[in-house]
């Protein structure tokens, strides 16, 4: 018998079986391709590649974004999503990139979620992909229809388009789709078109797709009612999201057929009616959230439902509960997320809350009494705690830092007392925390250093001392103001190198302004309003990049106003972009369904500031868009700096009450979005700049009790936004319509043009007399001729 050849067997392995273990050659040249496209987009910029590893040395199949199946072996599967992230601004980058990945009819799974492609989607491209089987184009900026070769698809049953600005009809004039779906042969699953801009007509026609068994039609623009006959089209539906758009009506009757539910989010819409209390009927349902409507809690018969214990969410905001809390809720041992806030719930908090291991519960806006039982901490699991705007009394337990895994606490408008728990602050998982407007007292408690705190609110209580000295060095919102803390600033705070917000007002704070607040870079805002502060405000405040916001009114700071202010980079060109103290304004809490998450609103506290001749709270989601600079009710001397005119984002410059004098800047005129200019009770003398004629936004400008003189300017804005006379009053000699005072030279006003036009009145009717008689009777005489009256006698014959 003849032996082996092993060498025979090896080069067979090599020259025949290898390559099938490789991806085909036009493939591996489409990624090619692909990435080629990529680095030409972001040539000019600082990219890091994402995909290092794709070159046409490389056998593609090996490539981390690329899966491969089958022999010879073929690319079923791409996952590149997030190709651009680290870059700011992100490039645009046009769906016209796709064009070489719809040569790989392979797919079965595309993911490219992340990317900021913008335009229509590809349709015609997508149709060579005719075995897809997952398509995610998640977080892009697609607009338009969804295309209807996406529906056509024979294997399609997962459709994510989360985060575009898709809109427009389902199956725009397309009525080989439509017979296509309705023929019921789609094996789409899962459609998911969270955070777009669709509106009324999607929905019906979504309908059609039976076989669905999740959809996500969350925040878009959908305001019609929920179809009635919802629950007879959906039979497999198990998730069905709808929340934050603007439906109206009632929850549909027929949505008790939907025997596979398990998940429905109805939230925050305009939704009426009562709640049905065949909704805690299904057996397999997890969560259900129909909080944030209009709908009604029936308290007489919705009292003895008695839903299977196997919620896991539940939200019923601002649903009319009265009194207790419904008892049926402390059977649901599973309950993990629980929201009845903005209810009229009253009594102390039960103590079997202590036996549900809630990780978020959310009881604002009620009318609950009492103290917090030091037990609901031995047990609590919670990630976040939420009970402000109540009346809940009494000191702290001390153990409140035994619910080791909270990240968020709001305590903020009850009527808490004492110190605050040592416990608490140690806590390294907390990093929201707002005990505001309360009546907490005594000393501040010691801070870790490097815990994870970001948001630290005390304002409004009755803490004494000086200023901590420990914070978390992640720090980045810290208000301590409405106290009676005293001393000066402490040089601690430049250890928040991450510090945006810094808010001090209404306390006995003294000394003077240090230079060192010039290290903490990062600040945005800085409110030190109603203290003692005395001597100057240093030149090295001005030189804080990213202030937007600075108030230091109702201080005893003399000196003149820092001469420059072109650092102030936050005050010239504000960006709009919102603050990054927390990434977003909510936590997202993740459902069993990954798409799907309950948001959990943190309260930031509005910013008061001085604002057109009012207190005003400005809400920090539109601080973004809000600049000022308030050095008023001080000692400042010196002239006003022509500098302040280049800080082009302000919108509102209060300088007033000082003792500033010579002439306001002709360079105010560039102060192009300013609303509110005051600079009242100063010594400023001269006249007003024509130059503010300019100012399109100006709606107040304040100039009394000053030593201005000349003419009001009349023109632009100055001349059609209504000025109170009182703005302009006890100057040395201002003039102008405005005020209604003549200015040398100038035409009488109407109304003394009235007077001498009466009196020139019988002057004109004489005159009229004059010239008319004579007139009169030439024409008289004239037609007399004409018909004969007189008649001129024959010539004589001689």
């Amino acid at each position: 018998m003849e032996r082996p050849r092993p060498l025979l067997t090896f080069f067979s392995f090599i020259f025949f079986f290898l390559p099938c273990l490789s991806c085909p050659e036009y493939q591996k040249q489409a990624l090619l391709q692909f990435k080629s496209s990529i680095l030409a987009i972001t040539s000019s910029l600082n990219y890091s590649d994402q995909l290092p590893a794709w070159n046409s040395s490389s056998n593609c199949c090996g490539w981390i974004e690329v899966e491969c199946r089958g022999i010879p072996r073929v690319v079923i599967a791409l996952y590149l999503t997030n190709l651009f992230s680290g870059l700011s601004p992100q490039p645009q980058v046009e769906s016209t990139i796709l064009a070489p990945l719809f040569h790989i009819r392979s797919l079965e799974a595309l993911d490219f979620s992340g990317n900021n492609i913008q335009g229509e989607i590809p349709g015609v491209g997508f149709a060579n992909l005719s075995n897809l089987v997952l398509l995610d184009m998640s977080v892009n900026n697609f607009k338009g229809s969804i295309p209807p070769q996406l529906f056509r698809l024979p294997y399609l049953r997962e459709l994510y388009l989360v985060g575009n600005t898709l809109n427009g009809k389902l199956f725009p004039d397309d009525e080989e789709t439509e017979k296509y779906v309705l023929s019921s042969t789609s094996n789409l699953q899962e459609l998911s078109l969270f955070g777009n801009k669709f509106s009324d007509h999607m929905l019906l026609p979504i309908l059609c797709l039976k076989g669905l068994e999740i959809l996500d039609l969350s925040q878009n623009d959908l305001s019609m009612e929920i179809p009635t006959e919802i629950g007879n089209y959906l039979p497999n539906i198990s998730i069905l999201a709808l929340s934050n758009n603007r439906l109206t009506g009632r929850i549909p009757p027929s949505m008790r057929r939907l025997s596979k539910l398990e998940f429905l989010f109805l939230q925050n819409n305009l939704l009426t009616g009562e709640i049905p209390s065949w909704l805690f009927d299904f057996r397999g349902l997890e969560d259900l959230y129909v909080g944030g409507n209009r709908l009604t809690w029936n308290n007489s018969v919705n009292v003895e439902i008695a839903p299977n214990p196997s919620l896991r969410g539940l939200s019923l905001k601002s649903c009319g509960l009265v009194g207790e809390i419904p008892k049926w809720i402390s059977n649901q041992t599973g309950l993990i997320f629980l929201d009845l806030s903005k209810n009229n719930l009253r009594g102390e908090l039960p103590e079997w809350f202590a036996e549900i291991s809630l990780e978020i519960l959310i009881l604002s806006d009620n009318e609950f009494t009492g103290s917090l039982s030091p037990r609901l901490f031995f047990a609590l699991g919670s990630d976040v705690l939420v009970l402000s705007r109540n009346n809940f009394s009494g000191e702290l337990p001390i153990n409140i830092g035994s619910a080791t895994c909270l990240q968020v606490l709001t305590l903020r408008e009850n009527n808490f007392s004492g110190p605050i728990p040592q416990s608490l602050v140690r806590n390294d998982c907390l990093q929201f925390l707002d005990l505001s407007r309360n009546r907490f007292s005594g000393h501040f408690p010691v801070f870790n250093p490097e815990g994870g705190l970001a948001y630290i609110d005390f304002s409004f209580n009755d803490f004494v001392g000086e200023v901590p000295t420990t914070f978390p060095i992640g720090t980045r919102f810290l208000a301590l103001g409405g106290n009676n803390l005293s001393g000066g600033l402490p040089f601690n705070l430049t250890n928040l190198s991450n510090l945006e917000r810094l808010e001090l007002q209404d306390n006995n704070l003294t000394g003077e302004l240090p230079n060192f607040l010039s290290r903490i870079t990062t600040l945005e805002v800085l409110n030190l309003r109603n203290n003692s502060f005395q001597g100057s405000i240093p030149q090295s405040i001005f030189n804080l990049r990213s202030l937007r916001i600075l108030d230091v009114s109702n201080n005893n700071l003399t000196g003149e106003i820092p001469q420059e202010s072109h650092s102030l980079f936050g005050m010239i060109e504000t960006p709009n972009l919102p603050s990054s103290i927390i990434e977003k304004d909510y936590l997202a809490h993740t459902t069993e369904w990954f798409r799907q998450v309950a948001q959990v609103p943190l309260e930031f506290r509005n910013l008061e500031v001085n604002w057109k001749k009012s207190k005003q709270g400005i809400s920090t989601d539109k601080l973004n868009i809000y600049t000022l600079l308030d050095l008023s009710n001080n000692q400042l001397s010196g002239q006003i700096p022509t500098s302040l005119g280049a800080l082009k984002a302000l919108k509102l410059l209060n300088i007033s009450s000082n003792k500033l004098y010579g002439k306001i800047p002709t360079s105010f005129g560039d102060l192009e979005v300013i609303e509110t200019l005051d600079l009242s009770h100063n010594k400023l003398s001269g006249s007003i700049p024509t130059s503010l004629t300019k100012l399109q936004q100006l709606t107040i400008i304040d100039v009394s009790n000053n030593e201005l003189m000349g003419p009001i300017p009349d023109g632009g804005q100055m001349g059609t936004m209504v000025l109170d006379p009182n703005y302009f009053a006890n100057n040395s000699g201002l003039c102008g319509i405005q005020i209604r005072v003549s200015c040398p030279g100038e035409q009488p006003t109407s109304p003394i043009k009235i007077e001498e036009d009466d009196h020139k009145k019988p002057w004109l009717l004489w005159e009229s007399v004059w010239i008319g008689y004579p007139i009169g009777l030439l024409l008289a005489i004239g037609i007399m001729f004409s018909i004969g009256y007189f008649t001129l006698p024959p010539p004589s014959n001689r």
